[in-house]
């Protein structure tokens, strides 16, 4: 049975958080979507054996109801499952409208597990995300100024996390200053306290560095629920070794060995995405499709089909982009509208997946949240064994879709993570 038990709200905000844990001495499997009920109860499909069990939703951008009723299904099958806490993960850019859905979801876990209080820190000092005095900031500038305020699907104008998650929540929502955070766990214990006697039932917490987001771990040992992202997770695995659950694991993220052909698909229009493609152009033979000139799916797909028949045979890696600059995306969601306009992208980006398994891929890194949710689930992917990092909050995965049952490796990056030569580092 999973000692923790993590929803997360995308797919490469789940293998980042697995990552961490998985660099913590805590083996960690992801889970894609909630395993039905029916099969739960009849043992036909139980959730994996793990420490940690991390349940991938594809719920980040869907309405909030949507997203609140997936999110509570995942907490009722890995509280069936024996997990002792629970962690909500999201993007540590607070990626998130004012409706939601953080905060409705959030909300909605903590009332089920009835712990009346939930921290909530997406810091992520290693890629550059902290947060002061309540406010994100990504490397240093501010989250409303670094480039996430164009973001196409959740744009993020405000940086004051205390003031945007209040906009989600009922109940109140407080501040974890720095103050107490740099005095260490019992200091933070004594403020969350007094939050709570204050009446409030989440709290922003700030984290500059990984030992910050170290004491707040140890100090949310008893909490039912944690919030943030995947650098809050880095303090729970020496949790449970302090209470004699948690053995010592030398090979937490060992994978059985992949061959086969490699390839890249990007969808994610971030900035250090369009950085790496366009690394990869100088070593590697790259695609890049315009979805504004041919708004069209299947006519994308098949000139990504066309394209790399002659070029998989050569062995090396090949790269196929649909990522463009904000004014093209722009311009896309005017001429289709933004929910067409990332269906448009999605389903191209899975049906090209689809034919680069079938002929002969093994090794596959998709950029992108939303492309890697179509990705997954077009390959038929139940699940994934998380092993070693490319790069920071980026690993290598082990899976046996239905396309590919003797197994492949996968690697979902998020599209702001990993350095500008990550897709040459991935298959180096």
């Amino acid at each position: 049975m999973p000692l923790l038990g993590c929803i997360a709200d995308d797919f490469t905000g789940a293998t980042d958080l697995a990552s961490t844990l998985v660099r913590q001495g805590m083996s960690a499997v992801q889970v894609i979507g909630v395993p039905p009920a029916a099969e739960r109860q009849s043992g036909g499909s139980p959730l994996p054996e793990a420490d940690a069990v991390i349940i991938a939703l594809k719920s980040r951008t869907i309405p909030a109801a949507e997203a609140v009723a997936q999110s509570l299904a995942a907490c009722e099958a890995l509280l069936a499952a024996g997990a002792r806490q629970l962690l909500f993960k999201y993007c540590s850019t607070f990626d998130s409208t004012d409706e939601g859905n953080i905060g409705p979801v959030a909300e909605a876990l903590l009332k089920r597990l009835e712990g009346g209080f939930a921290i909530a820190c997406p810091a992520f000092p290693t890629n550059g995300r902290t947060i002061y005095q309540g406010h994100l900031f990504v490397g240093g500038a501010l989250l409303n100024e670094s480039g996430m305020e164009n973001h196409p699907l959740t744009p993020m104008r405000d940086a004051n996390l205390v003031r945007v998650l209040s906009r989600q929540t009922e109940g109140g929502v407080g501040l974890l200053p720095f103050t107490f955070v740099e005095q260490g766990a019992g200091a933070i214990r004594h403020e969350v306290t007094k939050l709570r006697e204050a009446g409030r039932r989440f709290a922003i917490a700030d984290a500059v560095t990984d030992a910050h987001l170290m004491a707040l771990g140890e100090a949310c040992a008893s909490h039912a629920l944690i919030t943030g992202g995947s650098g809050i997770a880095m303090g729970l695995p020496e949790n449970f070794r302090r209470a004699g659950l948690l053995p010592a694991r030398g090979d937490a993220g060992a994978l059985p060995e992949v061959g086969g052909l490699a390839a890249v698909l990007a969808g994610s229009c971030s900035r250090a995405t369009l950085g790496q493609i366009g690394t990869a152009r100088d070593h590697l033979p790259v695609l890049e499709l315009d979805a504004l000139a041919t708004p069209d799916a299947a006519a994308l797909a098949g000139q990504a089909k066309a394209w790399m028949a002659g070029r998989l045979e050569a062995g090396r890696p090949v790269v196929i982009a649909a990522s463009a600059p904000p004014d093209r995306v722009e311009a896309l969601q005017k001429k289709l509208g933004r929910d067409a306009a990332g269906a448009l992208v999605e389903e191209a980006m899975a049906e090209i997946a689809e034919a680069l398994v079938a002929a002969g891929v093994r090794r596959l890194v998709v950029a992108g949240g939303e492309t890697s949710g179509s990705v997954v689930q077009r390959l038929g992917v139940r699940s994934l064994r998380i092993g070693a990092e490319i790069d920071p909050g980026v690993p290598w995965t082990h899976a046996t879709p239905d396309s590919a049952p003797e197994g492949m490796r996968l690697a979902l990056k998020s599209g702001n993570f990993g350095a500008r030569d990550f897709f040459l580092k991935a298959f180096q």
